[in-house]
């Protein structure tokens, strides 16, 4: 493993970022905090919780599981983190790796940090920032060097490692192992299984960071690994030859919309004809869409749960259109009835084209058509969803959906705190309100937040 690498991983600290880096980490932290608000009142981020509870109870080290408040291993406590917040999949993400790194690497950090008692929120800051940098590459490593599409979990499970080296203060050969470990460790689940056939196995990204932050306990403790290919392969030396030069950060994509990445160009594209042409869902026949491959296998078209509604083409589509918007109150399972959405969802036309697929995964493009019961025919122009890397989005626009997404959960006050909280990392006054904040038990659905 290169030196790079390692000084990269162990030496990167607040005073060495440059300023514009750390505002990327305060906003995707926001913004996971959020998601994860909004997803504890899932089905899922239950079972998963009551799950880490029961399963990996405390040991000699213990943290608190998101928005829950029970006590278990740092393991436990990162998977059920992960999965909370890929339970609202509203996380931001990255094209080339075809993924979210940020899912699994926050709760990955902080659990570590809580059980060790590490408590500065200027190391907290460069370790998020340096847990997005280690893994986004080798997301893109993976999907460079291997013909399966594997999920977040896979690569995720590298940059937990590495995180769980740089909080305990392992030396550059434990590093090595730790990283080792868990890349032999991470699941390399088949992401395409679950776009077919959506579950709540979602994206692996909580058993990978699982994985990851059982390897670096597992390597402090002197258990060897594999060499990490994705880190130290010829092949993928040129990801890793820029470290601490090129942000990989700055490439992630801010998601407006909780569900999966690839329907959200056609779902824009349909509130762009509707606002322009001042539409009502009353005045369409029906839908077509034209997009690339991904997007069209996204073939749930009469959701039965929240995992079909947010891996689905057709349904969110149909939701912007009659009701201006996609929300997390729309993908829950309360919002399936609608026979307006239905109607729409049911009549859509779905189909490939041979450019938009060209263009994947670096462009995600789709148009479509509004076919009105008056006869008439409104086609967009080729679009991509919302706020990609090209086209940041401004930090206003994620606060404000920060507050829609956690104040339900947690009451204004309380989101207002956490707001707070992440505006002040970085300056010298540690993360321990922080950690406090977003242990504490989220309201159940249809309680009143405190």
């Amino acid at each position: 493993m290169s030196s790079r690498f390692i000084d990269f991983l162990h030496e990167t600290d607040a005073s060495s970022l440059p300023d514009e880096v750390l505002d990327l980490g305060r906003r995707w932290l926001l913004d996971l905090i959020g998601v994860a608000a909004g997803g504890a009142g899932t089905r899922m981020s239950r079972i998963i919780r009551d799950h880490a509870a029961g399963h990996f109870g405390p040991g000699a080290r213990q943290a608190r599981i998101l928005f829950d408040g029970r006590a278990a291993s740092p393991a436990g406590v990162a998977l059920a983190g992960g999965i909370t917040i890929d339970a609202l999949d509203g996380h931001d993400g990255h094209k080339l790796t075809k993924g979210h790194v940020g899912c699994g690497v926050f709760p990955s950090l902080l659990a570590v940090s809580e059980a060790e008692g590490r408590l500065d929120d200027r190391a907290f800051l460069a370790g998020l920032v340096t847990g997005y940098e280690i893994g986004t590459r080798a997301g893109i490593a993976l999907h460079r060097t291997v013909p399966d599409y594997h999920t977040s979990g896979a690569w995720v499970a590298v940059a937990a490692a590495a995180l769980g080296a740089r909080v305990l203060g392992l030396d550059a050969a434990q590093s090595r192992e730790a990283i080792g470990i868990a890349e032999y460790h991470g699941p390399r689940s088949q992401m395409m299984r679950c776009i077919d056939h959506p579950t709540m196995v979602k994206d692996g990204s909580g058993w990978g960071a699982m994985a990851g932050v059982s390897a670096a306990y597992l390597a402090a403790d002197g258990f060897t690994g594999a060499p990490a290919i994705t880190v130290e392969g010829a092949d993928v030396a040129d990801l890793w030859d820029d470290l601490g030069t090129r942000w990989r950060i700055a490439e992630q994509y801010y998601k407006a919309y909780p569900v999966c990445r690839w329907a959200q160009p056609p779902l824009q594209a349909v509130l762009n004809l509707r606002s322009e042409h001042k539409l009502t869902s009353g005045d369409v026949e029906r839908i077509e869409i034209t997009t690339f491959h991904q997007s069209r296998r996204l073939a749930t078209r009469d959701p039965k749960t929240t995992e079909e509604a947010q891996y689905s083409t057709a349904y969110p589509t149909a939701v912007a259109l009659v009701r201006g918007r996609v929300d997390p109150v729309d993908v829950a399972e309360a919002s399936f009835a609608d026979p307006e959405i239905r109607r729409l969802a049911q009549s859509m036309t779905v189909t490939e084209s041979d450019e938009y697929n060209a263009a994947f995964p670096a462009r995600r493009i789709a148009h479509v058509a509004l076919v009105l019961k008056d006869g008439r025919r409104l086609q967009s122009e080729p679009t991509e969803a919302l706020y990609d890397p090209e086209a940041p989005v401004d930090m206003a626009t994620v606060r404000a959906k920060f507050r829609a997404y956690a104040g339900p959960a947690l009451g204004t006050d309380r989101a207002a705190a956490i707001e707070a909280a992440v505006d002040r990392l970085g300056d010298g006054s540690g993360i321990a309100d922080l950690i406090e904040l977003v242990q504490a038990p989220a309201a159940e659905p249809g309680d009143v937040a405190a």
